[in-house]
Parts: C-alpha cells; structure tokens; sequence
C-alpha cells in the first residue's frame, strides 16, 4: 500500500491509466529488495516478479471498489499486462500431510495447535475470518460458525464444523479466559484486541518440527484437497471454500449446512499419501 501512495496519492482516479500503472510495475521490478537487518538496510537482489504482482493484484482490487462505487466507469487495470513471467516466480501452495501436522502439532503451542486443527478442518482464512473472530460467533452446541465479515460476499455465513474442529473451538473457548475474542492479544499495547500476525511462531514451530517453510494460509489449500480426496466435488469444494457463487445454496441454508456437513464427513486427512493428483479449486 505505501509504494501504491508514493506513486498514485497524488493523481485523480479518472487519471489513472494502463500506461501509469505500467510505468509503476516496470519500476518496480527494477527496484532493489531492501530488508531491515539489525546491522542495517541490505540489498538482496531486485524485486522477485511475484511480489510486484501481488501489489498490481491489490491495486486492480482497490479500483474495482471505485468501479462498484460509480467512482470510475471501468477498472483501468483491465487494460493492464503483466510485463514479465510470473508463473515460474510463484510458490505452489504446500500441502501438508498428515505426518508432517502431526509433527507441526507437538511442537506447537496450544493456541496456534488449536488454529491448526481448526483452519484444516474448516478452511477458514486465517487473518481475515479466525483471528479476529469472537467467542460469540462459536455455537458449539449446533457445532456451527458464523462468518459475518470475509474477502467476499459468498464467504459470509455459516460453517458448520467437524468434532476435531469443536474440539479445536471449545479448547481456544477455555484458553481465551475472558476475553470476548477467540485469540486475544496477548499484549495491551497492541493496536487490536486480537492476534493479527503468527508468522515469528508458526517459523519457530516449522523450524522446531523439521518442515521447511510455507505460509499457514496453506492450510486452507489443505483442507481444500483434503475435501477432494474424501471424493467431494470440485464445484462443491468451491462451496464450501465459500469462494464461488454461492446464489443457489444461501436460497435454501438447511439444505446447504447438510451437504456441507455431509461434505466434511468425507475429508481424508490423508491425501497427500495416497497415489495420484487430486485437482482441486485454488482458494483465495
């Protein structure tokens, strides 16, 4: 966001074009990779492609806002191409097997062993769904969640959740204390009331377990072919990714918690030792 300021604050959104937002991504990645060590700034390279594309990816989200608030007629990103070859640069998504959780799981403290458990058998988003997520939201009795804020409209609603998932749930209730949030903060200076970021422990937990590192937003990639591999449809593992369009299953929401129940009772924990490729739908 800051290096999308320093080039676009300045100019109206009418006077965005393709040209400028070219321009902005040639620059980029002609830019030098700067991280902050504790001797200083150090160079390490230029900018890898993937990480210029993602800021073109949060630009042409933030236009299509303006798009939908008749702000701008048409998304000029649209118009956009990619200068170079991202698809090389791009880290497949890991797919943890059941081994390599259960090692991840010893070495883990127990609130981020409980988000494991609970983002594996649920396939929520992580920062945007569970960490902000409140006590109230978790009706262990029905064994439902309720999401009323997510990326997208279709992710809003009602998740229902396996035992190992009520488990997780009921066992973050208890850790939680008093706090209404599901993962307080644990520091009183923090700038909200919630766990925002585990990636220093989920690195310590990977590199304590053995396991090279890949981003706990993967594990919503795992629940995903997990759900393949149990035998769920591609389409129906969108469902219940709750990134597709979900019009026809919010008519009728009993039918809908059914056959997500129904789906989730398929999940096979392990896929990944199994032989073959189970395709499935890429979450965002």
């Amino acid at each position: 966001m800051k290096l999308l300021k320093l080039t676009f604050a300045n100019t109206l959104l009418s006077d965005i074009t393709p040209e400028a937002i070219e321009d902005h991504l040639w620059r980029r990645l002609n830019s030098d990779r700067r991280v902050r060590t504790k001797l200083g700034i150090r160079i390490l390279g230029k900018l890898k492609p993937s990480t210029v594309h993602q800021e073109l990816r949060v630009l042409t989200r933030m236009l299509n806002v303006a798009v939908q608030l008749k702000r701008l007629t048409h998304n000029p990103c649209n118009g956009v191409e990619f200068p170079v070859s991202v698809s090389k640069s791009i880290r497949k998504p890991h797919y943890m097997t059941a081994a390599e959780q259960a090692q991840i799981e010893f070495w883990a403290p127990s609130y981020l062993k409980n988000a494991i458990v609970i983002l594996t058998e649920t396939g929520l988003r992580p920062f945007r769904e569970l960490m902000p997520m409140k006590k109230e939201q978790v009706d262990l009795d029905n064994c439902l969640v309720h999401i009323p804020d997510s990326k997208t409209p279709t992710g809003i609603g009602d998740m229902p959740m396996t035992q190992l998932a009520r488990d997780a749930f009921k066992a973050q209730v208890e850790l939680a204390f008093e706090s209404e949030y599901l993962f307080p903060s644990p520091s009183p200076r923090a700038k909200k009331p919630y766990v925002t970021s585990l990636r220093k422990i989920w690195e310590k937990t990977l590199r304590r377990a053995g396991i090279a590192y890949f981003p706990l937003y993967h594990l919503r990639h795992t629940f995903a072919t997990r759900l393949s591999a149990g035998g769920v449809a591609d389409h129906f593992v969108t469902q219940m990714l709750r990134q597709g369009d979900a019009s026809v299953f919010k008519r009728y929401s009993q039918a809908k918690l059914a056959m997500m129940r129904e789906a989730l009772a398929k999940l096979d924990r392990h896929a990944n030792e199994h032989e073959g490729i189970f395709g499935t739908a890429r979450p965002n």
